[in-house]
This record gives structure tokens, sequence and C-alpha cells, in this order.
């Protein structure tokens, strides 16, 4: 795994950070004459500003300038001191993720936020670790970054998450079938591994119809799913044969014998999914107004002021702005230099996000929060509609081990 590979470097880089940082003058906070700090708190942004992943890093950018401004109440300043952003893009690639963060942790950043990719969450955790800074994941959902470790929270959901999610169409899970659709790749074997994990475990039965991704005629595919009749059909696909999926999973009529789930992603690609659209239960993180809470409105209210569109991870960003003015404002706003006291101060911390009650669970950081069913409608130009929500303990994912 590129995370053992990459071990020892980071060990020795983590070790010499620790060791410039705690020499005392160059990193010492200015203070007042009453013995609070006045020096900026210092947040460092590492993510996709470029790649792969750059439409979800710009959602992530402007929910969290919406979160700063909400939560410092338009000040931008925890207690006395300015709250100071430095962007640093990692175009995807953990590799710049961590350099990136090395060179803020040895400016004196006690903050780190971001991650956009859960490769590059799971290296800078590690990084974050061994140099007692604050790290607060971003959309990245891999499960690995609950339970971390003591300096590592994330800002958006998880991975089992949205598979209780999709699950809820079902209830009782025990004794059905369910069958994941995906493409032969990490993205989606990660997938195949989660729903057998999560669902499995819970008394399903699953199975998997892997397709290569060379794949242009998805007839014989869509036929088997059709054949199999699983009670659940979940879909994980990404790229540019998705409409082409679609339309073969539609003209073999797999909507007829199963129902099909797949994740609701940003609003850019609703009109992929094609004349099935309404026939898909779709599980959701977030999309614009799923929250119905007034955190929401002054969040949408922020970005659209802003020129900016609220989707599927502006929440990310918004949330990770309200949980770091909450850890750096502790002490006020001394915390932004203590590790350990901004921990303590987000451990079982319960606050009104834009999604709703949103819960930091003390024992290994899980974010608790609502997921939510939903459908599209519209035809070519698709909305997004509620179908469900659901209440975060429904979805809560087991406490994760301690590692």
């Amino acid at each position: 795994m590129r995370q053992t590979r990459l071990a020892v470097g980071l060990a020795m880089s983590a070790a010499l950070l620790t060791t410039a940082t705690a020499c005392g003058s160059p990193q010492q906070a200015a203070t007042g004459g009453d013995g609070a700090s006045s020096a900026p708190v210092k947040v460092g942004l590492v993510y996709s500003k470029s790649g792969p992943l750059a439409s979800y890093g710009k959602e992530y950018l402007e929910g969290f300038k919406a979160g700063l401004d909400y939560a410092t109440k338009g000040s931008n300043k925890v207690g006395k001191r300015t709250v100071e952003v430095t962007e640093v893009d990692d175009a995807g690639d953990p590799a710049k993720a961590v350099a990136g963060a090395k060179d803020l942790i040895g400016k004196g950043h006690k903050i780190i936020a971001g991650s956009t990719a859960s490769g590059v969450a799971v290296q800078v955790s590690a990084l974050a670790e061994q140099n007692k800074v604050l790290f607060v994941s971003g959309p990245a959902a891999t499960d690995a970054v609950t339970g971390a470790g003591k300096y590592t929270f994330r800002s958006g959901r998880q991975t089992w998450q949205d598979i209780r999610t999709a699950a809820a169409s079902l209830g009782d899970v025990k004794g059905k079938k369910v069958t994941v659709f995906a493409q032969d790749s990490a993205f989606g074997q990660a997938n195949v591994a989660a729903v057998k994990s999560v669902l499995g475990g819970a008394g399903a039965t699953a199975d998997e119809i892997m397709v290569p991704a060379s794949t242009s005629d998805f007839t014989p595919f869509a036929t088997k799913a059709h054949d199999a009749k699983p009670d659940l059909l979940f879909v994980a696909w990404a790229g540019t044969t998705a409409q082409a999926m679609w339309t073969a999973l539609g003209q073999q009529g797999v909507f007829d014998v199963t129902t099909v789930v797949t994740g609701l992603d940003i609003a850019a690609t609703w009109p992929t999914y094609g004349p099935v659209a309404g026939k898909i239960s779709f599980l959701s993180h977030y999309f614009a107004g799923a929250g119905g809470t007034e955190a929401e409105k002054a969040m949408t209210d922020r970005v659209t002021k802003a020129g900016g569109t609220v989707d599927l991870f502006t929440v990310d960003g918004f949330t990770a702005a309200q949980m770091i003015v909450h850890a750096a404002g502790s002490t006020n706003g001394a915390a932004g230099d203590d590790a350990d006291a901004m921990v303590k101060s987000l451990e079982g911390w319960s606050f009104d996000g834009a999604k709703g009650k949103l819960t930091v669970r003390a024992e290994d950081h899980a974010l608790l929060q609502p997921m939510f069913n939903a459908k599209l409608t519209g035809g070519a130009t698709p909305r997004a509609e509620l179908v469900k929500k659901l209440e975060p303990e429904a979805v809560a994912p087991p406490v994760a081990t301690k590692k």
C-alpha cells in the first residue's frame, strides 16, 4: 500500500518538523497586554484546487469561506485573533499533499484541513498525528480516517454512512440479496468491499458484477444484472461511460426487476442519467436544500452572494470552518496554538450544521450526521427532491478500533 511505502520517510520528516517547531522564538505567538495571543490563527487548506477532483475542491473552498464568515459572525476573528488561511493545491496527489502539509507545519500551522481525495486524507492524517497538529479532513470518504488518531477529525461523511443510506429502501437487510454493479478498478473494488462489510455484516448476501474499464458495450453486463434479480442493485460508477452504462441498464429492463441505488453526485452530472433518472433511488450526502436548516440558509446566502453555487461538497467546507472556529476559540483563541486543547473541545461536541444536528463522536471522531434518500425529477433539466431524511443514529458507523 502507498501508505506503507511512505511510512519511513514520513516518520523521519515528521521528527525533523517536530524538532524544528519546538525550538521556540520563531514560532512563538505574540501576546497582548492581557496575556492572550494576538498572532493570527493559522489554518492550512490542503485540497484539490486542480486535478480530477477540482470541482469538488471548489465547492469545499466556497463552503469553507462561507462557514468561516458564519462562525465568526463576519469578523474573521477568534477572540482577538484573526484567522489566516493559506491554500495549498494538492491536485489529488498524496505526495503533493504531504509536501504541502509539511511546509505548512514547518511554518507554524497547527491546523490543517481539506483532503478532497481519500488517498490524500490517509497520508495527511499520518503526518498530523506525528506532528501533533489538528487535522480536519474534508470530502474524502474513506472509513480509514475515522479512528485514525487523536488529532484527526472529519467534516464530511464516510463510506459506511453511504452504504447504510443506500440500504434504507430495503428496511431490514437480513436475508436480502445485494449485487454491486461496478467498474473493475480500485474504486469499484472498494465499493464491493464496503457493501460486503456493511450489509453482509448485517445479514445480507452480497455479490458483484465487475465491468472492465475498457468496456464499450454494456449489454452483456446489464443482462447479467437483470437475470440475477437481486433485491438491491448498488451501482458504483464514475467517468465518461456512465451515460452508456445507465442506458444499457434501462434497455435490458433492470429497473423492472430490482431496486437500483447509486450515490447522487454533483449537479453537473445529473443529466447523464438520461431517461432512467426517475427510476433510480439515490443515496445522498447532501444536495442544495436537503437540510432545511437555518445554518443551510446562512451558507446558501453567503455562497450565492460570493458568486458560487451550493452543491454536494459545499457543506463539508462549511462544517470544517465551524469545527475549526470552535476548536480555536475554546480558550479565547489561545487554543489555536494548542492541538491537545482543540482536540478536547471537539470531542463529543454537538452543533447545528447545514445538514442538521452534527456530533463529533468522542471515541473515534466519527461525524454523526443526517443522510438523505433522494430522487431526480424534471426530465432534461433534473432537480433533486428529498425522499427521506435519515437521522444520525440510523446511519452511525460502529466505533472504530483505535489505531
